[in-house]
């Protein structure tokens, strides 16, 4: 699973050009939008467009699933993992 967490984490960087952290910046279970990584929406649909490309998986905006998955980089590699 670590595996997977690191590609989130560096698919994160490379899709929102986050130059200044690496990986190991990025907390697995901190939140991803608000006191967390500071994520907001428009970031949410480019990483969406970005795993959907990556792992053929198709999100849903309105979803309470979906919803939950993007609270951290463990609830997105669970929600993937599962998808697959």
């Amino acid at each position: 699973m670590e595996k997977l967490h690191n590609e989130i984490k560096s698919l994160i960087i490379d899709v929102l050009n986050l130059e200044a952290i690496t990986p190991d910046d990025i907390d697995t279970q901190a939140p991803l939008f608000n006191d967390g990584l500071g994520l907001d929406s428009i970031d949410a649909l480019e990483l969406g467009l970005a795993i959907k490309n990556k792992y053929g998986i198709v999100l849903s905006a309105e979803s309470e699933e979906t919803k939950k998955a993007f609270y951290s980089i463990q609830s997105l590699a669970d929600f993937i993992s599962s998808q697959q």
